[in-house]
């Protein structure tokens, strides 16, 4: 069992409750943004390469790093 799954395992079954019928969503926006930090970290502020790291297209990190309002020149160098 890796880190991430274990994680899922042990959530509080409050949170069960509180975020029935959106608790997909809710996990998913929880991790997405600090996953998409840390490629860009990882690479620079390098959108290409971060995409590439992630399995994702360029236009969806882009996409993505606007909507959750990341800024990728914070880790340029």
């Amino acid at each position: 069992m890796d880190i991430l799954e274990k994680k899922i395992v042990e959530l509080d079954d409050s949170l069960y409750k509180e975020k029935q019928g959106i608790l997909y969503k809710y996990i998913l926006e929880a991790i997405e943004k600090p996953l998409i930090e840390h490629a860009l970290e990882r690479t620079y502020g390098n959108q290409l390469k971060a995409a590439k790291i992630l399995g994702i297209n360029r236009n969806t990190i882009h996409a993505k790093i606007k909507k959750l309002g990341i800024d990728p020149n914070k880790w340029k160098i």
